[in-house]
């Protein structure tokens, strides 16, 4: 250090290191008695002025440090003239002229783990103050030594904005005036230990397009027009209408003529007109938050706030939604909270420190998955995770979150082996912190947002997991039936000969069908990995194959539970889906495939007009088994009934016909059949069973009149009582 320097007082010398955690109190306007000091650190500039009164600024020895002292009255945010080492001349407002920008009341609840819209000035934000325009950035990074905002704007220079860090909130904050919506930016990280990181925003609402992985300044301008809707969605009674889910990955439903994706706004129309067509109440998207790897399909996120540039800007997915809809159709997003990917210009040892996850790895790291799992404990964590569910409810009017490994959350130990997890403070395997995060998530989203729903993917017998807080629950409205899921297909991929072996898997659901809100999912992941699509899932020869999916489905849509169907399967793809690839709709020109897509199209219609068949999805009410002990014919029939009104379900699960199969009935009359899977319509033997059937005065199965019917071979009928 030359004599020069040597006289500088630390806080310049700490500045001119960049190293400093308030260059503001260097930097900037200062007053000394009745005169002005003004201080511009200025990286490459050949010289500077105070352009508001056309004065030179003197340059501090040999470093980018300029001042300028005097007299002269100075506007309060003055303009400084510089020109660069390329020669090219600049005029800025100076950003270490204006007052600290967010509120002392914001960062207050963000310590506390209570600012639920912590998105609305974490990150980077148009600002104006004092009538100039610019953006402002907020980052929290509390063992950072400095942190400098860089990015197109400043040629990546991480020399030219530093921030000031606010008291001991660990939050970072800089106003630059002048710079637009648009720019790409990150922060540069300067940790306790010397390393430079450079990391993209974790409040960033747009990003670049992947392989690039900057974060994109943003300002939506949208003019939404679905305010019908969201009344409608306040008032919605979700328990007792129906609700038929399509899962969606936006990569791989349709792709243009090159295999590139489409955008958001044509998806939306394409989309739109599928599901009205199928009949579908509801699309289900796997995850569009910002993730760096397709192969990940969206779970390994790094981008909470900010829907994937792959289909276009966040207006254009808001368009999406908006158009959905207008045309009555709600929209739930795939949410993960459980984990997040170790790239390192994401969340990773965000400012040198295991911030954001565990720094314990047998608390913080996934091994099956190679990711790391949130510090749910840490106030800041919390307002990250629980202010993006309510930024996609709230900016997105995103109708309900799809809680994607609730599992992995709720144990300490999932997927581990002994001695390789940390018992909780009382020596259990329950995650307390998660649990109560979830609740919280839980109890906030629905409380500001009546209709909005939390759904869980929760794979194991944890208790009353879509049950209110205040009753113990953790509060999702609805829950995955993981169980009914699995031993169904195991059931259906069996031969029907061996059927009879194995009747208690599909009866053994009804013990539990109603001690949650269950949603009954065949989705991605059943159709990926070597499980095989859901067609090639079936034995026997092609026509069996066909036969058994039409009554998979009859099943499915006549069990009680919501109901959710991943793309591709209601048209009986042959391959398992691939991400990179959009479905095979070449096949609904075959007769088979087209029949699948019928058939599911009328048993969406059956499901949402028939107030049985949904009324009473979740209370045992709506349910009744006329008989579920004939496992040497499997065969399975019950009734599902609402408000006096019955339907009569009865299954074949073996490709032999049953004529003069028996039941008995609730009540006496004429009965018509209002879905028969095996009807030539879809496909199938069109077996001669009659469309309709009367009462005979024999007792049979405990009631005093029954039905003779004609079943027909791997099928589904449906009857209805005439009034």
């Amino acid at each position: 250090m030359n004599s020069d320097h040597r006289q500088l007082d630390d806080d310049t010398l700490r500045v001119l290191s960049f190293r400093h955690h308030d260059p503001f109190c260097v930097l900037g306007r200062h007053q000394q008695g009745d005169r002005t000091i003004v201080r511009a650190l200025l990286p490459g500039a050949s010289g500077a002025e105070i352009a508001d009164i056309g004065e030179p600024m003197r340059r501090l020895h040999d470093t980018d440090l300029f001042t300028w002292e005097g007299c002269r009255e100075l506007p309060d945010r003055y303009r400084i003239r510089w020109i660069d080492t390329d020669g090219q001349p600049h005029c800025e407002y100076d950003p270490y002229a204006f007052l600290p920008q967010l509120s002392d009341y914001d960062l207050h609840l963000f310590g506390e783990g209570r600012h639920w819209h912590a998105y609305r000035f974490m990150g980077a934000h148009a600002h104006r103050t004092d009538d100039i325009d610019g953006v402002l950035f907020a980052v929290w990074a509390p063992n950072a030594q400095r942190i400098s905002v860089v990015g197109d704007f400043n040629a990546w220079d991480g020399r030219r904005h530093p921030m000031r860090v606010r008291g001991h909130s660990g939050v970072w904050e800089l106003f630059i005036p002048g710079i637009t919506p648009g720019g790409l930016y990150k922060y540069e990280i300067l940790t306790n230990s010397g390393e430079l990181l450079l990391k993209t925003d974790p409040y960033a609402q747009y990003m670049e397009v992947r392989p690039g992985n900057a974060s994109r300044i943003w300002q939506s301008d949208y003019q939404w027009q679905d305010h019908d809707w969201l009344e409608r969605r306040r008032v919605h009674d979700w328990q007792h209408t129906p609700m038929s889910i399509y899962e969606v990955h936006l990569g791989s439903w349709r792709r243009d003529e090159n295999n590139g994706f489409l955008g958001y706004r044509e998806l939306a129309g394409q989309l739109v007109a599928y599901v009205l067509d199928m009949g579908y109440t509801h699309i289900e998207l796997l995850p569009v938050t910002e993730h760096p790897l397709d192969a990940s399909w969206g779970y390994q996120t790094t981008g909470y706030f900010a829907p994937t540039s792959r289909f276009g800007d966040p207006d254009d997915f808001r368009a999406f939604i908006d158009l959905c809809h207008q045309h009555g159709i709600g929209v739930i997003l795939d949410w993960v909270p459980a984990h997040f990917p170790r790239d390192a210009h994401a969340l990773a040892r965000f400012d040198g420190t295991p911030l954001y996850e565990h720094e314990d790895p047998r608390k913080g790291e996934h091994r099956d998955w190679g990711t790391l799992i949130y510090n749910y404990g840490r106030n800041e964590v919390r307002n990250l995770l629980v202010s993006s569910a309510m930024y996609w409810v709230e900016e997105f009017h995103i109708d309900g979150l799809r809680v994607d490994a609730v599992a992995s959350m709720l144990y300490l130990d999932y997927s581990r082996e002994p001695g390789d997890w940390v018992p909780n403070e009382y020596g259990g395997n329950e995650n307390l912190e998660a649990i109560d995060f979830l609740r919280e998530l839980n109890t906030v989203v629905q409380s500001r947002h009546p209709g909005c729903l939390t759904i869980a993917e929760e794979s194991t017998s944890w208790p009353q997991v879509s049950r209110p807080v205040w009753l113990g629950g953790l509060g999702f409205n609805m829950k995955w039936n993981m169980g009914w899921m699995h031993d169904t297909l195991q059931y259906m991929s069996k031969e029907p000969v061996h059927r009879h072996y194995h009747h208690d898997q599909l009866t053994f659901g009804l013990l539990y069908a109603f001690s949650e809100n269950f949603v009954l999912p065949f989705s991605h992941d059943e159709v990926v990995h070597g499980k095989a699509s859901m067609i090639n899932k079936m034995p026997g020869d092609e026509w069996q194959r066909f036969a058994n999916l039409r009554l998979l489905y009859t099943y499915m849509y006549c069990y009680p539970g919501h109901k959710l169907l991943f793309m591709g399967n209601d048209i009986a793809q042959g391959r398992e889906w691939d991400h990179d690839q959009q479905l095979e709709w070449h096949l609904t020109d075959y007769p088979l495939h087209a029949g699948i897509r019928k058939l599911v199209s009328d048993l969406n219609r059956l499901y949402t007009t028939e107030p049985a068949l949904h009324r009473y999805d979740f209370e045992a009410e709506g349910f009744e088994w006329i008989d579920c002990h004939d496992a040497s014919q499997s065969v399975l029939s019950f009734i599902r009934q609402a408000d006096g009104r019955r339907v009569l379900v009865i299954l074949n699960f073996t490709p032999v016909p049953r004529p003069g199969y028996r039941i008995g009935v609730p009540e006496p009359g004429h009965y018509r059949v209002i879905h028969n899977s095996d009807s030539e319509y879809y496909g199938g033997s069109n077996y001669d069973s009659p469309p309709e059937y009367e009462t005979e005065s024999v007792a049979w199965m405990g009631r005093t009149h029954s039905l003779v019917l004609d079943l027909p071979p791997l099928a589904g009928i449906v009857l209805k009582r005439d009034d």
